[in-house]
């Protein structure tokens, strides 16, 4: 029998089976779009942008990395860390001049690059042109990458076959892959989502070393095939390292800069259970003045198969449990972020939410919980917000909102100074009635509004001319948040009414009461119409609401030095 090229080499190699899956018909070449980027960087996000757009026009031939390097990514105090030891020497080679840059296939395309003539580094303008030139040129060598990933290992193995459909012009090619993780929440300057702009294809390893490992027959006809192994760490830089977000890309070099040709997958994954769900995350909640919250959770598929549905159950200081059936199509190590419905309950000093999922194949992970403060209440209603910028006046905006989410006061942007410095902004003066307010302060640049670059700027909000602890800062990202209450009922006796206490919340009739002293306790509906009305004693009591229709009702508590409104659900 006549033996082909290709199976002789196969055999030369030492590659056992007849089967490959790298195309050895010639191809055009693939487009491997390199982008520099950082945390800081404020026109970053158009980049990213601009890339996605690319990737989306051609998803089967264009493969990008974002590699986070240089000044903007450094990280400030509490922002996460994307650098790698590849960053560099990579954007070094470049020759760029600005952030963000970008080298398509690492090649020269003239009159658009971004510094000196013959640079490889470009604006972000000029990546369309760059990459639809490459797609139209032909290529000496195909690409194809496969890789499966132990989740129980975390060991990655990743299988790379090269073919050339025609000669190399150097006798040595190198071969690298990167890894990169997607689906990563963090701050991004100029993203406008705060600390939840999502990170994509960001390159957290080199597997083949910083200029990969060498091909040395390169000539037409040439196969080549290697496998490499890589343990995934749990993190990088304490950034988690969630195998179930990995890609990898695959690459072949003429040296350590023009790429020739190169492809990308994602991997399978072997070790999962076949019934697992996974906890992941609860979301941390802010100091709450509001006696209902919907809480989000992070569910995660750890199964062999999909998921489609998953009944999670929650609580709030030991409440009557709620449960809510979330559906779906969750892939195998892949999460989403559930908000859960409304949950009402009695707002103590600091409160516990409960979140469980049921019985599986691991429960070590089915279950969590996290605490939160009740806001800094005030019983003064006479609020005045004092803002002083930087030198960037123009970033600053704010806005104060009431527990309906309406604006009840709003300022900025404001005027830029010619200097470095703190200037003070006109005072505004607003009288609030009793309720939850959240005060939200933007930076457009995302750097806050106190630093000795710049100048030392910051806010603060006053009551009857005295600061409310807490509401006050300055040191920020792209924008801070906070809460409190106004109850001109406090200045009676905050204390007495901080003790009074109701469970469980909903109820299905009974609830125990818990009061300082004897008062009234009035029930009305959401028309307004009184439907209950009780003495009770000091102490502990049992009221029986059992013959009240189901819903939503208003409950007040009145005694001699205190009065108090909550919510209370009958079911």
């Amino acid at each position: 029998m006549k033996k082909t090229l290709l199976s002789a080499l196969l055999l030369t190699f030492g590659y056992a089976s007849s089967q490959t899956f790298v195309n050895t018909t010639p191809e055009n070449k693939k487009v491997i779009l390199e982008e520099f980027t950082g945390v800081n960087c404020v026109f970053c996000p158009q980049g990213h942008v601009i890339a996605n757009n690319i990737k989306n026009a051609n998803p089967a031939n264009v493969f990008l990395i974002n590699i986070h390097t240089g000044n903007f990514a450094t990280p400030s105090a509490g922002q996460p860390d994307f650098r790698t030891p590849f960053g560099t020497a990579i954007a070094s080679q470049s020759g760029l001049t600005g952030y963000p840059a970008g080298t398509v296939n690492r090649s020269v395309f003239t009159g658009l690059s971004q510094g000196v003539a013959g640079t490889t580094a470009m604006n972000r303008g000029s990546w369309s042109n760059a990459s639809n030139q490459t797609l139209n040129q032909s290529s000496y060598v195909n690409v194809g990458v496969q890789g499966v990933i132990d989740a129980q290992t975390r060991q990655l193995t990743v299988t790379v076959e090269v073919y050339y459909t025609g000669n190399s012009p150097v006798s040595t090619n190198k071969l690298n892959i990167a890894l990169l993780q997607n689906n990563t929440f963090g701050p991004q300057t100029g993203g406008n989502m705060g600390n939840n702009y999502n990170h994509m294809h960001r390159l957290v390893h080199m597997i083949t070393g910083q200029w990969g490992t060498d091909i040395t027959t390169t000539s037409a006809g040439s196969f080549y095939t290697q496998t490499f192994n890589y343990t995934i760490p749990a993190a990088y830089n304490n950034i988690p390292a969630e195998i179930g977000e990995m890609e990898f890309v695959a690459f072949v070099t003429e040296t350590q800069q023009r790429i020739i040709s190169g492809n990308g997958a994602k991997p399978t994954f072997t070790g999962l259970a076949a019934n697992d769900v996974k906890l992941k995350s609860i979301e941390g909640i802010s100091s709450q003045c509001l006696t209902s919250l919907s809480p989000k959770v992070t569910i995660q598929n750890m199964s062999q198969t999909a998921l489609t549905s998953l009944p999670i159950e929650y609580s709030i200081n030991s409440g009557e449990i709620s449960t809510f059936n979330w559906t779906g199509n969750l892939a195998p190590l892949t999460s989403t972020v559930v908000q859960l419905p409304a949950y009402n309950y009695s707002l103590n000093p600091t409160n516990t939410l409960n979140v469980s999922i049921p019985n599986d194949d691991n429960n070590a992970d089915n279950s969590g919980s996290t605490n939160f403060n009740k806001a800094i209440e005030t019983d003064q209603t006479n609020i005045t917000i004092k803002i002083t910028t930087d030198a960037y006046g123009t970033e600053t905006t704010w806005n104060l909102k009431n527990a309906a989410g309406v604006n009840v006061a709003q300022g900025g942007p404001y005027t830029d100074a010619a200097a470095a410095g703190a200037y003070p902004q006109p005072d505004v003066n607003v009288t609030l009635p009793n309720d939850c307010y959240t005060f939200t302060i933007n930076d457009s640049f995302g750097d806050g509004i106190n630093s000795a670059a710049y100048g030392f700027g910051g806010y603060q909000i006053l009551a009857n001319g005295v600061l409310i602890p807490g509401m006050n800062g300055g040191v920020f990202g792209s924008s801070d948040t906070r809460k409190f209450g106004v109850n001109n009922n406090l200045s009676i006796d905050n204390f007495n009414a901080s003790l009074i206490k109701f469970y469980p919340n909903p109820t299905n009739g009974l609830v125990t009461v818990s009061l300082p002293e004897s008062a009234t306790i009035t029930l009305t509906d959401l028309s307004g119409k009184q439907v209950l009305i009780s003495q009770v004693e000091s102490g502990e009591s049992e009221l029986n609401l059992g013959s009240l229709s189901s819903g939503l009702y208003l409950i007040n508590f009145s005694g001699d030095n205190f009065s108090k409104t909550d919510k209370i659900i009958i079911r």
